[in-house]
Formats: C-alpha cells, sequence, structure tokens
C-alpha cells in the first residue's frame, strides 16, 4: 500500500505578542510562577477583529502553494483541524478553498480540539492509500484568544493563536511516510474536564450565556494535566512497540506544545535525550490545532529534517482525544 508523505509545511504567527509580563498588569500572576508551571514566556495573539482562523489557515495555505511550486487547483482535498472555527457553517476549510481559489478541491472541518492536527493528518494519509487522492492539504489553527477569558489565570495563561500545516502526497518509494497511527478518545471520562458550554444547540448563544461566561473555554487543569501525562506517555510507548523503535531509531519526537512539564514526561518515558524532543511553548504558548504542525514547519526551516528521519508525533485534547503517528520523512 502507497503511504502519505509530507512534501511542504509551513507555519503562521501572529506579530502581536502577549507576554508574560503584560499578563501580570491584568492578572494576579507573575512571570516566575507561569514559567516554573508552564514553560510558557509569551503568546502570539491575533488582535484585528476582522481576522480570525481561516485568515492564519489561510495564509499558511499560499505557503504550502508557494513551496510546493504548486497552483491551488491542484489540490485535491482541504481539511482543517479547528476548535475555533470562523463560524460554525460554512466551514473554515470552504473558507480557506476560497481564499487560495482551489476550485477543484472539496473542503471540511474536523474538530478534535488539540489532536485535531493528527486525526486529520490520519484521515488525509487514508484517503492517499486509497489511491483516490494525491494531493491533499492538512492543516492545524486556532484563534484561542477568541474564546479565552483574560481574567481567568488558570486559562489565560496558557493559550495563542497560531497555524501550521502541511501537503500531502503519495510516496514514491516504500518504506517512508506516514507509517502507523494511533488513536482514542474517551468522551466518558473528558467531557466535563475541557470544554466550551455556549455556543452549541445546547445552550445558544443568549444575554445568560453571555452573562455566566458560558462562551469561554473551562479548564480543570489538575484533572486534563493527569490525564495528559498518561496519555501522551502511553501512546508513544505502543508507537515505538508495534514498529520495533527504540529511543537511539527515533530523530523527533513532536509532541503537542500544552506544558512543558507534560512534553518532559512524555520524552522521558521514550527515554529521550532532550536534543531530540521538539519544544516551542516557551514561544506560542498553546495553539492546540496548531502545536504539531508548527514544530514541524520549524524543523523543516531548520533543515533537520532528511530522508530518513524517523519522528513521532503525540497529542492530547479536549473529548478527551489523544494519539501517536510514527512518520518517516521522505
Amino acid at each position: 500500500m502507497m503511504k502519505a508523505v509530507i512534501t511542504a509545511t509551513a507555519k503562521y504567527l501572529p506579530a502581536s505578542i502577549l507576554s508574560n509580563h503584560d499578563l501580570e498588569l491584568i492578572l494576579a500572576t507573575n512571570d516566575e510562577w507561569i514559567r516554573t508551571r508552564t514553560g510558557i514566556r509569551e503568546r502570539r495573539v491575533l488582535k484585528d477583529p476582522e481576522k480570525a482562523t481561516s485568515y492564519m489557515c489561510g495564509e499558511v495555505a499560499r505557503q504550502l502553494l508557494e513551496k510546493r511550486a504548486i497552483s491551488a487547483e491542484k489540490i485535491e482535498v482541504i481539511i482543517v483541524a479547528t476548535m475555533t472555527p470562523d463560524m460554525l457553517f460554512p466551514s473554515t476549510a470552504c473558507l480557506v478553498q476560497s481564499i487560495i481559489g482551489a476550485s477543484n478541491a472539496w473542503a471540511f472541518d474536523l474538530n478534535a480540539a488539540c489532536s485535531g492536527f493528527l486525526f486529520a493528518l490520519s484521515t488525509a494519509a487514508r484517503f492517499i492509500e486509497s489511491g483516490i487522492y494525491k494531493k491533499i492539504m492538512v492543516i492545524g489553527g486556532d484563534k484561542m484568544s477568541s474564546v479565552i477569558d483574560y481574567t481567568d489565570r488558570s486559562t489565560a495563561i496558557l493559550f495563542g493563536d497560531g497555524a501550521g500545516g502541511v501537503i500531502l502526497e503519495p510516496a514514491t518509494e516504500d518504506g517512508y511516510g506516514v507509517i502507523d497511527t494511533r488513536l482514542y478518545s474517551d468522551g466518558a471520562t473528558g467531557k466535563k474536564h475541557l470544554l466550551m458550554t455556549g455556543g452549541g444547540s445546547l445552550n445558544p448563544a443568549t444575554h445568560e450565556t453571555v452573562d455566566k461566561k458560558m462562551h469561554y473555554l473551562y479548564q480543570d487543569g489538575r484533572q486534563v494535566f493527569k490525564s495528559a501525562v498518561i496519555s501522551m506517555a502511553n501512546v508513544a510507548d505502543e508507537i515505538m512497540k508495534r514498529n520495533n523503535l527504540k529511543a537511539d531509531d527515533i530523530d523527533y519526537l513532536v509532541p503537542h506544545q500544552a506544558n512543558q512539564r507534560i512534553i518532559d514526561a512524555t520524552a522521558e518515558r521514550m527515554e529521550l535525550d532532550n536534543s531530540k524532543v521538539m519544544s516551542n511553548v516557551a514561544k506560542y504558548g498553546n495553539t492546540t490545532a496548531g502545536t504539531i504542525p508548527i514544530c514541524l514547519a520549524e524543523l523543516d526551516e531548520e533543515k533537520k529534517l532528511h530522508r530518513g528521519t524517523n519522528l513521532v508525533l503525540v497529542s492530547f485534547g479536549a473529548g478527551y482525544t489523544w494519539g501517536g503517528v510514527y512518520l518517516k520523512w521522505q
């Protein structure tokens, strides 16, 4: 079976920086408290009220086309992983299709929160493996500042805005591309610990839902942290065992950038040296579906991805959702 390989990467981060020192002015917190608990020093914020998730994803899509040196008409499918769509409908993916003029593509959104990019990547890989499609754009992005209560210290310090993406195409040789994926969900455990209760069909927007701050993200930080540490470490271990990988075989672990302590715990379980662990959470915070593709784009920009590079990608998000991907660079 022909595997799917990544042939282009790109990222977009807004120019505006919200530092820990900026948050000190509006919250009962300080830089040291935030850094020691999360590893975050600053995050990016898309301040323009006229721009939303589709804008960031559109910028990523334009870069992907430029880097791959192809026209938008060549793209057959566009998948956008996001939990902060511009609107409930039409999909953000359809808005991205319009932005770049991908007239031959069909497009849809996928919402698995922070695990969204891995879920979308796995879905796109199956499309490639089917032989029906040959060029798929997969983008993860979120404007988290649109759903964050900046009077709530427990969440305001964690999240930032950003997007990243890839183009997937059929591998030209066996043994390269998306080799293995393991994806999981546990709504029974996770549904109450990380959510936004307002804005859907259960609690549509009213004066009451706005007054109760139901349109902001809620997180039980202690429970989410425990579950994320266990789940990301477990799925990383599973991916290694399923593919007979040892620590020496892995070039880079690319984990979801939620918290440096979670990243460190996953790397420790895999017995990886820090030099093999991708981390940019200090610069960008948690961009949810954007974290992993932003990491891939930075590795690519730094010329660290070469033929045969072994990557393990792991994530954890609301739902709960989590997963792992083993990818060999072509």
